[in-house]
């Protein structure tokens, strides 16, 4: 088994990517973060989903959310105030780069990688050597959970 392999494919997301539609990804595919990538198509961050949680809700709430009451049609506008919005705008603090496994590494090193970065999430990359400025493609993210998948035979 290699890297691509327990890979759950996922469409690039970029710093000036709509952040709702970022939201959405780990939401509809219940994945712990986002992988973000640069310019160049390189992973850059790894933003964590509860940043994505974080966007709708204003920061008064955060920091003391008991005298906040609001009701259900109020929250549901407060979901769609990232719409818009770039992934750029998510906390910084929360950004880090995410580990990067080859398509080709074993599942042994994804393993290893996973371990030793105590991470939820890798990034799985394509290398392409005939670009210019080198490059990579990003085919998919496994988690723990896909790779625990694979390795112990569950379905």
């Amino acid at each position: 088994m290699r890297a691509r392999d327990p890979a759950v494919e996922y469409p690039p997301v970029r710093l000036d990517s709509d952040a709702l539609d970022a939201a959405r990804l780990p939401a509809g595919q219940r994945l712990p973060g986002v992988p973000v990538m640069d310019d160049d198509g390189e992973p850059y961050a790894l933003l964590p989903a509860s940043a994505l949680v974080e966007l709708p809700v204003p920061g008064h709430v955060i920091e003391d959310p008991t005298p906040v009451v609001v009701d259900e049609p109020h929250a549901d506008r407060l979901c769609q105030a990232p719409a818009g919005r770039p992934v750029a705008d998510c906390p910084p603090g929360e950004r880090r780069k995410p580990p990067i496994a080859d398509a080709d590494d074993t599942a042994l090193e994804v393993a290893a990688l996973m371990a030793r970065e105590r991470g939820p999430l890798i990034a799985v990359v394509e290398r392409e050597p005939d670009r210019e400025r080198g490059g990579s493609r990003l085919p998919g993210v496994t988690t723990a959970a896909h790779l625990l998948e694979r390795l112990l035979g569950v379905t």
